[in-house]
């Protein structure tokens, strides 16, 4: 089976700021194949996690195209695109996002539920996953009980709970110390040789960003090949 690939062409994103128009996007082109890695960096404010929602399909562009497998996703009608983005598209934040009123079980379990699977496959893969890294006995925990750095292994693996096609994750590391982001990273490569997935990172943390095969800059609006 053929490799999928997430394409950008000529994407523009203009914010107003007041009566001012600042173009944050200035007509940026890429592609990402599924199976490598690659991360965008860039100082703060150069665009970087705006192209991440941009990608993700969270944020519309002034113009340009994002394309799966050739398939426009601004084109896709909304509900098949709420379909195609949780089956194809898994998204990791700075922010874990996590239900504090869901255990760490029924947070990891939802993506599938969302999808319609059942229960028990869900629970048995969710108990997999965890079991993967390590937290097994937080299963019934809750959000709110557990460190930053577990929170964010678990919205990761909320994230990768249905396989996606590619995994975006931006500035997934920014408020963790130095051994929990090396074990974010850590995880990230491994569900991405498990799984196959296409692998794309949003940091400005040289550690992290170092680490994937690939390295774009923002600048000026655009992406530039670093490595």
């Amino acid at each position: 089976m053929d490799s999928s690939t997430l394409k950008i062409e000529n994407i523009h994103k203009i914010y107003l700021q007041g009566n001012k128009k600042i173009e944050v996007l200035t007509g940026v082109n890429a592609s990402f194949e599924q199976k490598k890695s690659y991360s965008i960096t860039g100082v703060s404010g150069s665009g970087k996690s705006t192209l991440m929602h941009v990608l993700g399909g969270l944020d519309d562009p002034d113009s340009g195209k994002v394309l799966f497998n050739k398939k426009n996703l601004y084109k896709i009608r909304s509900k098949d695109k709420e379909k195609f983005l949780n089956n194809s598209l898994g998204f990791v934040f700075q922010f874990h996002y996590l239900i504090n009123e869901l255990t760490v079980l029924e947070n990891i379990m939802l993506m599938g539920l969302i999808k319609g699977e059942s229960k028990s496959k869900c629970r048995e893969r969710a108990e997999y996953l965890l079991k993967h890294v390590g937290l097994s006995e937080k299963a019934s925990r809750y959000p709110f009980q557990l460190s930053g750095g577990e929170q964010q292994r678990i919205s990761i693996l909320r994230a990768i709970f249905n396989k996606p096609t590619f995994l975006l994750a931006d500035e997934p590391t920014g408020n963790l110390d130095s051994t929990n982001a090396d074990h974010i990273v850590n995880l990230f490569i491994d569900c991405q040789k498990e799984w196959g997935m296409g692998l794309i990172i949003c940091s400005h943390d040289k550690s992290v960003y170092s680490r994937m095969s690939n390295v774009l800059e923002m600048k000026s609006g655009k992406l530039v090949n670093v490595k």
